[in-house]
């Protein structure tokens, strides 16, 4: 298990330059090297101004998108139009405007899909297995108030599967039906980052930071190969 490393930041408009940054540069190291870059994305209120941030600073990067291989840890199991979809958010803030090619986007099956949410995620897990690398380069996480992370939520029989993708029903927060990588596809990534800003948000990543149950703090059950980061706004971190 690697130290995490946490990195504090004014609030969450500076935390989103700082991941937008560092995400390039990352994508640029990997791509000189000779590397088709693997990453995971996630959805939520700070994953939009981080897809805003990228959109804005990659023309200058030396990223080449179109080289650049997007999966996403979770997805909303609705109509492939709802605005509830990370893909479709994400989407429409950046990958689109920086080229990604539409063949290396994996987005989670919709409802169009896939007849259930079982389904959606077998063939998730089929897709991640044809043309993932075996490991992510870079997996990027949200944390709920409760501790959640992707869509495994604390007692969810889902935290104990071994599979690469699960179906989640009944989630507590809407829509109820959901598409998970587990913790057995998350933490085969050579990079966790975790993005969390808000008050509200901060005991949850105290508790993980401590050491939790991963039943009970999710995000607890997550960790890098090589590196785990936290980025925090002032408010995330007021409980460190």
């Amino acid at each position: 298990m690697t130290e995490p490393r946490i990195e504090v930041h004014e609030d969450a408009a500076n935390l989103s330059t700082a991941v937008a940054g560092e995400l390039l540069s990352r994508l640029a190291d990997a791509q000189a090297s000779g590397a088709v870059p693997q990453i995971a994305l996630t959805g939520g209120t700070i994953a939009e101004g981080i897809h805003r941030e990228i959109a804005r600073l990659s023309s200058d990067s030396g990223v080449d998108w179109s080289q650049v291989v997007v999966w996403w840890g979770d997805e909303r199991f609705v109509a492939p139009d709802s605005p509830d979809r990370n893909s479709a958010q994400a989407q429409a803030a950046f990958l689109d405007a920086v080229g990604a090619d539409p063949a290396k986007v994996h987005a989670m099956p919709s409802t169009t899909d896939a007849a259930d949410v079982d389904a959606g995620a077998t063939a998730y897990a089929s897709t991640l297995r044809e043309h993932g690398a075996g490991e992510f380069d870079i997996v990027m996480l949200g944390i709920g108030p409760d501790g959640h992370i992707a869509s495994l939520f604390p007692g969810f029989p889902q935290l104990d599967s071994d599979a690469i993708a699960v179906g989640v029903t009944g989630s507590p927060k809407p829509p109820p039906e959901r598409i998970s990588l587990t913790f057995a596809a998350l933490n085969r990534s050579r990079s966790v980052w975790f993005l969390v800003s808000g008050s509200g948000k901060a005991p949850a990543v105290a508790a993980a930071l401590g050491g939790a149950d991963l039943h009970e703090i999710p995000a607890a059950g997550v960790t890098g190969r090589e590196e785990t980061i936290w980025f925090l706004d002032r408010e995330a971190a007021s409980a460190l």
